[in-house]
């Protein structure tokens, strides 16, 4: 019988994230109490701009911004926001979303599959993924398993179950 296997990513659908940023726009143009400070939320090349005349004022954007991607599904942990910067007379935070397990961070996983996972579990690095392989299928679920109940600093998704 051939091993089973599943591989794990770091993938964020872009136009989950893209409708995210919309519907923040919208609610940043329609609520009462940014009216008049110049609070934005845009992309910026690769990179998502938010903008308003307060440092409170575009926490507040960015804080609109994550409830939307959580209610789109979409992991906080893909968000990599940068602190307030005063840019003449208005505040402006940048964030990226984070795409791809870096190799020091596939390496950390597999760490925990070798060590805390199921005999007979490999995993090996392909690239910005990982494929883990075994003979049971059990100990594939096992792992998937032990995976989510670990907090990692990236979020973590499991594709091509077979």
């Amino acid at each position: 019988m051939a091993d089973s296997s599943f591989d794990i990513v770091s993938k964020v659908e872009r136009q989950e994230v893209d409708n995210a940023l919309n519907q923040a726009s919208k609610e940043i143009s329609q609520r009462y109490d940014f009216k008049g400070v110049g609070g934005s939320i845009e992309w910026s090349g690769e990179r998502i701009e938010m903008r308003a005349n307060s440092e409170e004022r575009v926490k507040a954007i960015l804080d609109i911004f994550q409830g939307k991607l959580v209610k789109r599904g979409i992991s906080l942990k893909a968000l990599e926001a940068g602190e307030p910067q005063a840019s003449g007379k208005e505040y402006k935070i940048f964030a990226t979303i984070q795409e791809g397990i870096s190799q020091e961070n596939a390496k950390k996983v597999a760490k925990v599959i070798r060590d805390e996972g199921p005999k007979g579990v490999k995993a090996q690095v392909q690239g910005d993924e990982l494929r883990v392989t075994s003979k049971s299928r059990d100990h594939l679920q096992d792992v998937i398993s032990l995976l989510k109940g670990k907090d990692f600093d990236f979020a973590l998704q499991f594709v091509n179950y077979r």
